[in-house]
């Protein structure tokens, strides 16, 4: 019974909010649903604890009990346009349907009602028309700078019946009507208000937002409002030209040839860096991004929203994507609105005809601002980066070439071996800007040290020779960077080559002699040898060892077991990774590199022609299976 009153409960929360029309609609429908169990027009609201500030919830709030980061409390109260009756359930009633000023005292505006009074505003939204009424709460009003309200109050008849007539539109618009980026002229001067409709069900008007919506009256509608609203007139560059608090980014919009941009119609959401985030950037990267129109350019749109967001339209951190391209995550952490999780925003919703500006004291560089240095500096790779310095390959990463390096994970470097790597760092450094996009199997890459570096593409992996990419692709203003698991091993010579340079494998490279596979190991390939070592050779009866090195054929039948024609790295391997050998049926290998079961003692020890992975045990076939296995003798 209870699973089936679960699923009830599912099926109409779905159905109720598919048939909402609105974003606002589909959050109150799901606040009704999880009211109605305490009667009729009940409605759930989550309060952030140790605030005034409620919200209708949605599945995500319901279930998380936070917003912006903060713990809620559920309280339950009347819908809109509802009361309760004293000794009934819920809310049963309708609110009386009187005339806008009388419903402006039941609603939570006494103190607009009262200030429509004193500005003789009573008489208009008592008579006869439809008005929508945008009414400040008493909070709002309580919220106002002193020396605003002093101005306000000592001018009824002007200053004060104007600031109310712009929360006044001529005609009535419930929240159905209230579309994202709409704007209706206000009673006064006809200067608009503008709405944004937001998918969280969030309404703003002027970026105030909306915390009581629908409340019918004779002769219009109230929508209560969480803050007094001014009259919009400037565009968002007017905001950025005339405030000295901008000086700098003035400028550099003008550089970057933004203003005409910022001046025409839009809906755009600038966070501007004020002097003083300019001031905390390293004087001379500052000085190259402004003398730089296309990284300048970048910086700049990186601080532009394609839409407008309004601060009290973030209740969680949400990624918007900018002008430049990427996203900022837009969020907040309680009354504070935040960027890539940092409080920086230090004014909130400074309006315009086309947009709202935040300004915020920190600069935000996009990575396609920044030169290969800057992108190692600023991301995890710091070992890496330390190297490339101190080897002095600096001045490559910071000017204009065309670059791309390979930087390891700090915990691929082991300390005895750091100084001898040094020396292999202008082969992590290849000749062109990439992108790992663009990347095909066997594609050869051209590096700083002079040689050609083979790519190796797998199901679930991307490879440069051993080193496989652990991370997305950081792509700079002159070069890219991509982080890899491993430090590259640079090819150095054949199969053949390389199993001679290594004392492990000596009892190996006579057996591939005595086989007559020389010319096999030393031919273009590609080829994967799994290279039993000497211990793996010794390891077998003496006996055994004789007989198998006195007869070439069976030899090299068995050396053909460790043999594929395909190059296939460690980090190429996935949990159940199949290989043909050339002779006989497939190997298994798994993610910890293990074949049939037997681990690899060394892996990617790379050749030009191929891959060597050292093995401890010789590679036989069982009699009755498809399937290799490994025997020590």
């Amino acid at each position: 019974m209870q699973h089936l009153t679960l699923f009830t409960l599912a099926i109409t929360l779905i159905a109720t909010i598919c048939l909402a029309k609105s974003p606002y609609q589909s959050v109150l429908q799901h606040s009704r649903i999880r009211g109605r169990q305490h009667g009729p027009n009940v409605c759930a609201m989550q309060k952030i604890q140790g605030t005034d500030k409620k919200y209708f919830t949605n599945c995500k709030q319901w279930y998380h009990r936070k917003i912006c980061g903060k713990p809620t409390v559920i309280s339950y109260e009347c819908c809109p346009g509802y009361e309760k009756l004293s000794g009934e359930k819920g809310c049963p009633a309708a609110l009386p349907l009187v005339n806008i000023y009388n419903t402006l005292g039941m609603v939570g505006a006494a103190t607009t009602k009262m200030y429509s009074e004193r500005a003789q505003l009573r008489e208009e939204i008592e008579g006869p028309g439809s008005f929508t009424f945008f009414a400040p709460s008493n909070q709002a009003w309580a919220a106002l700078p002193t020396e605003i309200l002093d101005a306000l109050v000592s001018n009824v008849n002007i200053e004060l019946l104007n600031a109310l007539h712009y929360h006044m539109v001529n005609r009535r618009l419930t929240s159905e009507d209230l579309k994202h980026g709409s704007a209706f002229p206000s009673m006064y001067q006809d200067f608009n208000v503008h709405i944004h409709h937001y998918p969280n069900g969030i309404v703003t008007v002027n970026c105030a937002r909306l915390v009581k919506t629908d409340q019918h009256a004779t002769n219009g509608i109230v929508h209560v409002v969480d803050r007094v609203i001014t009259a919009v007139t400037n565009n968002v560059h007017t905001f950025i030209d005339t405030d000295d608090d901008l000086e700098t980014l003035r400028t550099a919009v003008a550089a970057a040839g933004l203003t005409q941009m910022l001046e025409s119609d839009g809906h755009y959401t600038v966070f501007a860096p004020t002097n003083e985030a300019f001031e905390k950037i390293p004087p001379e990267m500052l000085k190259r991004i402004l003398g730089d129109p296309v990284a300048l350019r970048d910086l700049l749109n990186y601080h532009i929203l394609k839409n407008m967001q309004c601060a009290e339209s973030i209740t969680s951190g949400t990624p918007l994507e900018t002008l430049q391209g990427t996203v900022l995550e837009v969020g907040c952490d309680g009354s504070d609105m935040t960027l890539n999780g940092k409080a920086i925003i230090q004014k909130k919703d400074q309006l315009g005809t086309n947009g709202v500006v935040h300004y915020i004291n920190e600069l935000l560089i996009p990575d396609s601002a920044k030169t290969l240095l800057e992108l190692a500096q600023g991301s995890v790779v710091t070992t890496a980066t330390k190297l490339f310095v101190d080897a002095g390959l600096g001045s490559h990463l910071s000017g204009s070439e065309a670059l791309t390096i390979l930087t390891p994970q700090n915990e691929a470097f082991k300390a005895p071996t750091v100084r001898a790597l040094k020396k292999l760092l202008k082969n992590h450094i290849l000749k062109e800007q990439l992108s790992s996009g663009v990347l095909y199997h066997r594609q050869e890459l051209e590096t700083l040290g002079g040689i050609k570096l083979r790519v190796l593409v797998y199901r679930n992996s991307l490879c440069i020779e051993n080193s496989c990419i652990a991370a997305h692709d950081k792509t700079g203003r002159f070069g890219s960077m991509f982080t890899v698991d491993k430090v590259l091993t640079p090819p150095m010579g054949t199969i053949m080559d390389v199993l001679k340079a290594d004392d492990r494998f000596s009892l190996l490279v006579g057996a591939i002699q005595t086989a007559g596979l020389t010319e096999l190991m030393n031919q273009a390939g590609p080829h994967t040898v799994f290279a039993p070592t000497n211990d793996a050779f010794s390891a077998l009866p003496k006996a055994d060892l004789n007989k198998l090195m006195g007869n070439p054929q069976e030899l090299a039948s068995v050396l053909k077991y460790h043999m594929a024609k395909e190059i296939l790295v460690s980090g190429g391997v996935g949990s159940h990774t199949r290989l043909k050998p050339l002779q006989g049926d497939k190997l298994e290998l798994n993610m910890t590199v293990y074949i049939n079961k037997v681990p690899v003692v060394e892996a990617d020890l790379m050749a030009t022609n191929g891959v060597v992975h050292a093995v401890g045990a010789i590679i036989k076939p069982l009699c009755k299976s498809n399937r290799f296995t490994v025997h020590k003798y």
